[in-house]
């Protein structure tokens, strides 16, 4: 996509670039397929959905039914759990029964596991819809991102894109209407969250095209043993597997980097709002130059470099700056008025979610050519599941390494373990390529 023209003579330049911004992804948008439009619109509303509900669940658990934190743990552990888990299940399907019936069938479990917890206090009851909310997410999601890889066609790295950019927007707009409702009672956000679900498997029921699934040539344990077999895609999936475990600690190392700095909790949204921003503003513009410029295992290898350095500033402040003691005054004015200690947190997030911008894209157009294009699903949900499975490992050693480097004063630790992961992952992808082993075109 070309550059931006100048917005000369305007009183207020960045508001109308980011404008211009959101123009361009809108025509970039309708430019799509129809098919592509409304899977874009179904992605807005999972992640409108989704957040509206979930980042408030826990406190309601804890602070509403008066659960053990262990409890509540459990319980959210249990849908992440049982969706990145199950997404191998969930693309397998995808391939052989169809995208469209999962999408509208994974809509429909959601609708009724965020449902439940409004009306539910028990712990098995409240274990069993997070269970169910889970699987729901490994039936729509791999079939979702299957059916716009075969229906964008050319124009799939631009549906990928866009595809977040979508998925952005609803993770912005989530809590801020759940906020609004929680000033009511939980059970309006969960049944709030319940009815977006209830309307997007009408949607979708009403309006998705259906599609026949391609040929089955063999069972699905026998897909599964020639992706086993591909050791070229398993050395991928380990590689961009780190996008995950990166920018997991944007919900992770990052928000307890700006509570130590700043002394309030309140300050961590402003890392969210920075990542949102560039998501919405630079995404298509960044996938439109790279793929100008830059092979797909480049920009891959790029993504993934910016992902580790991101972390590097913080592994020098972060033995530097004092831990600020609490504070009651978590005002706007004083969130403002803590920019300076938080900003080597804010230009972590920053650049992270540009490495992610540049690489995720290609990682989501590329997965599927490593196999059959019959297997387009299931090549997807491995790589959705690798990384989900990535992620909770690598929370849990960066976790243990932030402990241990307090207690061994070295704050430096898990930053420099961030910085050197990003790099290592980045050196694979540069493997892969230098054998030949990253394929250019989708295989038939």
């Amino acid at each position: 996509m070309d550059a931006l023209p100048a917005c000369g003579g305007s009183a207020y330049p960045g508001t109308a670039r980011h404008g211009e911004a959101v123009l361009s992804t809108i025509r970039a948008a309708r430019s799509l397929p129809r098919t592509v439009q409304l899977l874009l619109l179904n992605q807005f509303g999972v992640n409108l959905g989704f957040y509206l509900l979930v980042p408030y669940l826990a406190t309601h658990l804890r602070e509403n039914l008066h659960l053990a934190t262990g409890v509540v743990g459990a319980i959210i552990g249990a849908r992440c759990l049982s969706q990145q888990g199950l997404t191998l299940f969930g693309g397998s399907a995808a391939d052989r029964i169809g995208c469209r019936p999962l999408i509208i069938t994974g809509c429909a479990l959601r609708a009724v596991g965020f449902g439940a917890f409004a009306f539910l206090d028990n712990v098995p009851g409240l274990l069993a819809a997070a269970l169910v909310t889970g699987v729901a997410g490994a039936v729509f999601s791999p079939a979702t991102r299957a059916y716009l890889a075969v229906e964008s066609g050319s124009q799939r790295l631009r549906a990928f894109a866009l595809f977040n950019v979508a998925g952005e927007a609803g993770t912005l707009l989530g809590p801020l209407l759940g906020g609004i409702l929680l000033a009511v009672e939980f059970r309006v956000v969960a049944t709030t969250a319940a009815a977006v679900f209830a309307l997007l498997t009408i949607a979708q029921a009403l309006t998705l095209p259906a599609r026949a699934p391609r040929p089955v040539a063999q069972s699905v344990l026998a897909d599964w043993r020639e992706m086993g077999a591909n050791r070229h895609f398993l050395l991928f999936i380990c590689a961009t597997s780190g996008l995950f475990v990166l920018y997991n600690q944007l919900y992770l190392t990052l928000p307890l980097e700006v509570s130590r700095v700043s002394g309030m909790d309140s300050a961590v949204a402003v890392l969210f709002i920075a990542s949102t921003l560039v998501t919405l503003c630079l995404q298509v513009r960044i996938t439109d130059w790279c793929q100008r410029h830059w092979e797909p295992a480049t920009a891959i290898g790029v993504g993934l470099t910016l992902c580790g350095l991101a972390f590097a500033p913080l592994a020098i402040t972060g033995s530097l700056q004092p831990t600020a003691a609490g504070t009651h005054d978590d005002g706007i004015v004083a969130v403002l008025g803590s920019l300076p200690a938080i900003f080597p947190a804010i230009l972590a997030t920053i650049v992270l979610t540009l490495g992610v911008a540049v690489a995720q894209p290609f990682v989501l157009d590329r997965t599927p050519a490593f196999g059959r294009g019959a297997l387009t699903g299931t090549y997807l949900g491995a790589n959705a599941m690798a990384g989900g499975l990535a992620a909770a490992i690598g929370n849990t050693v960066v976790g243990c390494a932030t402990d241990l480097g307090i207690r061994l004063d070295m704050p430096w630790l898990p930053w420099t373990l961030l910085v050197g992961y990003g790099l290592s992952c980045a050196v694979l992808i540069g493997v892969l390529r230098v054998r030949a082993a990253f394929p250019d075109q989708d295989r038939s």
